[in-house]
């Protein structure tokens, strides 16, 4: 007896599963985005600077898919309403380095809490093993996003 209607079927769920939580997940990031009086672009930019320190107005471009005439607008808004500092990097006074206002951080976070306490609790009752996989399938997924965004600015649409 042949297992492949019912992987198809699982497959198809998947699938399924992937694109609500992708929709639910942006109309979410839209909702916070709100709450803090930011548009969806500021909010990317910022939860990469919280995640990584800091980053040049390029990297930020990329992260956020903007031109960099659009994040030079963006982070002056940002440095303007107190969420972001900006210095020039000694290294190339040509590169401006970017930086989450440390007494913001609590802030930008505030919106995440109770999802995140009840996401918590959600991965509570899964295995190691359970937890590796969804690592791995998220990792897999990041690849797959940043191969098409490539892809789409390249202009391939093939």
């Amino acid at each position: 007896m042949s297992h492949e209607p019912a992987r198809a079927s699982a497959i198809a769920d998947l699938m399924r599963a992937g694109r609500e939580n992708s929709r639910l997940s942006m109309v979410f990031r839209y909702a916070v985005a709100d709450r803090l009086g930011l548009t969806v672009s500021d909010l990317e930019c910022l939860d990469h600077l919280a995640d990584v320190g800091s980053a040049t107005a390029g990297q930020v471009a990329e992260r956020t898919n903007l031109t960099t005439g659009a994040v030079t607008s963006m982070l002056r808004r940002l440095q303007q309403a107190g969420w972001v500092t900006a210095e020039r990097d000694p290294a190339d006074r040509r590169r401006v380095i970017v930086t989450l206002r440390a007494e913001r951080a609590a802030e930008l976070e505030q919106p995440y809490e109770r999802f995140a306490g009840r996401a918590k609790q959600l991965i509570e009752g899964y295995s190691v093993d359970d937890l590796r996989l969804l690592v791995r399938h998220f990792d897999h997924l990041q690849a797959l996003y940043l191969a098409e965004l490539d892809r789409l600015r390249g202009g391939d649409t093939a």
